[in-house]
């Protein structure tokens, strides 16, 4: 039987390995937006402390200089949480890139396994007919030869 060689395996075989790129590029995106958002509940967290050392240092006996040092710490990482949210955003707005890129990586490749498949297809046809073809001939030739002898009695 004739062997199946589909010409544009090539092609195929790029558009594996696109979306195998495609697919760690976006794992490393999740990952880095991941770390983004530790790093913002982090900041979060180191406020809400803050926050609560401020609301003893002024229940307690005042002592400004303290007051003072945690409202610029508070302050300071108010600055840091802003930024840290615009790292956020880009992490994400990378990640949705990504999200992108690897779902038409993916489209590619289910279209170009299709293209292969219906190659497949028309390819088994081909060898059918061509079966068939050959099995017709057979009879004829069987059909002949029985007739001629018939004919020659």
């Amino acid at each position: 039987m004739a062997k199946f060689n589909y010409r544009m395996e090539n092609i195929l075989n790029i558009k594996l390995k696109m979306e195998d790129s495609a697919r760690s590029v976006f794992a490393e995106a999740a990952a880095t937006l991941r770390k983004e958002e530790e790093k913002l509940k982090t900041i979060k967290r180191r406020i809400a402390g803050f926050e609560a050392e401020g609301r003893r240092l002024r229940e307690s006996t005042l002592n400004i200089r303290e007051i003072r040092e945690n409202t610029e710490a508070i302050n300071n990482l108010k600055e840091a949480l802003k930024l840290q949210e615009g790292n956020v955003e880009r992490a994400t707005e990378a990640l949705e890139a990504a999200r992108s890129s690897l779902e038409e990586a993916m489209q590619e490749r289910k279209t170009q396994e299709k293209l292969k498949e219906n190659a497949f297809e028309e390819f088994k046809k081909e060898i059918n007919a061509a079966e068939n073809k050959e099995i017709d001939e057979l009879i004829s030739y069987r059909f002949g030869r029985i007739s001629r002898s018939l004919e020659d009695k």
